[in-house]
């Protein structure tokens, strides 16, 4: 019975060291996220967690209040801690400890967002390797503010869950630090900053060539059977586009750190499933705030840019791989999704690369849409006009906009990418003329129309906008299927 017990009371030991690996150290860690000069969003109730040997008593002291947090280990060694945060400030100071202090130095308050995506999220200021960013080096030069601290969530994808991300810092922006920090990411936040004048954190949780899959938990994606979720002893063919892979290196161990809401930039490794992103993207957005636990925060997204996707492997062409497809549903995905928007780029899309160079729009649309929408800010323009509804009369197609407050333009250039469709379903180039919100199109090979569609190409070059700049999206009034092009 002795040698039972003690048996027991081994692999008790044994569990805990596998649940919690900083068993061996018997002394507090904070999760990776946490470190010296990071911003904390104020006026909320927010998260601090570690890990420490299981049982042990953790107490945090922030220097903002004096007031004193407790909290116990649970059996696989992690704690987890709400405070208050104050009005936006500092910087302050965190003491945690469990008989032997830790401090975290130059601590502000103001507002955190994530910033997510793929390659066009993770591109830095400095640009991937002779693939610029336009206007960069004058902003790098120009970034130094002690006010706006960034955050990189270092690249992992794994087959099995990761308790925390790898070793990163906070850093205050500087020529150094913005260089190699996203650049939709860092124009969005200077922007925040400009009209702002709070404290803005930055964490960016991207990954080149991601697809939203794997950015997605095991058990959410059980509900797409189509997709195989690779087993914890599988082999990782694409890092970038397994699912689940990137969820768990990645995404899993930010959940619930402080933040005001999220910026995202991804679709393009999906674009030949339009279909089923639709699904996936709206299931993703409900899934992160839930497992997040703050409620509907808000959620900005890019839409994909117009490129030519036929010259990429596999070559394929038409039909669902027209990258029109992908862009419409995004289009549509804005109503299913609350507390959202989305920035649209028909006129920055380069034909030759699918990172087109002009990051500072995007980061700009975001920051318009999160300005007005989340801070109230009013007075400017901030969404682009949307497609509302259509009615035929006497031959023509008269297409009406939502969001056009002061009318539509085309900046004084002739329209060339509207389409016009009779019953047969084959689209002819139209001639299109705005009169104020609308625009009236018509072709004289369709004397029925029945059907619209506005720059609806793999690549294209957008020409219909806001009188504030902001460029409409690709649209169909139709709902066919992808064959009809």
């Amino acid at each position: 019975m002795k040698l039972q017990h003690t048996f027991l009371s081994f692999s008790i030991v044994i569990l805990s060291i596998i649940l919690c690996p900083f068993y061996a150290d018997a002394q507090v860690k904070l999760a990776g996220l946490f470190t010296d000069g990071m911003v904390l969003q104020q006026k909320a109730t927010v998260s601090i967690w570690g890990w420490d040997k299981p049982g042990t008593k953790i107490r945090m002291t922030t220097s903002w209040s004096k007031k004193i947090y407790e909290g116990i280990c649970d059996p696989t060694g992690k704690f987890v801690l709400k405070i208050a945060t104050p009005v936006a400030g500092g910087p302050y100071s965190l003491t945690i400890t469990d008989g032997k202090p830790l401090m975290l130095h130059n601590v502000l308050m103001g507002e955190v967002w994530m910033c997510m995506g793929q390659s066009n999220m993770d591109i830095p200021m400095k640009g991937f390797k002779s693939q610029p960013v336009i206007g960069s080096n004058e902003a790098i030069v120009e970034s130094k503010n002690d006010q706006i601290r960034l955050f990189t969530v270092p690249h992992g994808s794994a087959t099995t869950m990761q308790h925390d991300i790898k070793p990163s810092q906070w850093q205050e922006a500087s020529p150094e630090s913005v260089s190699k920090f996203s650049a939709v990411g860092y124009f969005y936040g200077r922007e925040l900053y400009k009209m702002l004048h709070v404290p803005i954190g930055l964490i960016n949780c991207s990954y080149s060539g991601s697809s939203v899959q794997a950015w997605m938990d095991t058990a959410t994606l059980k509900a797409f059977p189509e997709i195989k979720i690779p087993a914890p002893t599988d082999s990782i063919k694409e890092v970038s586009r397994t699912p689940t892979t990137l969820y768990k290196a990645m995404l899993h161990g930010v959940i619930g750190y402080g933040i005001k809401g999220a910026i995202w930039y991804q679709g393009e490794s999906n674009y030949s499933e339009p279909a089923q992103y639709d699904s996936l993207f709206v299931t993703f957005v409900k899934v992160l705030r839930s497992k997040w636990g703050i409620g509907d925060f808000p959620f900005y997204y890019t839409q994909i840019a117009p490129y030519d996707y036929a010259q990429l492997p596999p070559y394929h062409e038409g039909g669902k791989y027209n990258s029109a497809f992908l862009r419409d549903v995004q289009r549509l995905d804005e109503a299913k999704i609350p507390n959202s928007g989305m920035a649209v780029t028909m006129d920055i899309g380069e034909q030759s690369t699918i990172h087109p160079p002009r990051k500072e729009p995007v980061g700009l649309r975001l920051a318009y849409l999160s300005l007005a929408r989340t801070y109230g800010i009013q007075g400017f323009g901030y969404q682009s006009p949307e497609y509302d509804s259509m009615k035929i009369n006497n031959g023509e197609a008269v297409i009406r906009f939502k969001n056009a407050y002061n009318g539509l333009t085309s900046f004084l250039k002739e329209m060339t990418t509207f389409e016009i469709a009779g019953a047969d379903k084959h689209f002819y180039p139209a001639k299109a003329t705005i009169k104020g919100s609308t625009v009236i199109v018509s072709s004289s090979v369709v004397k029925y129309p029945v059907a619209v569609r506005y720059a609806f190409k793999d690549f294209v070059v957008g020409d219909l906008y806001g009188t504030d700049g902001l460029p409409v999206s690709s649209f169909r009034t139709d709902n066919w299927d992808y064959s009809v092009q």
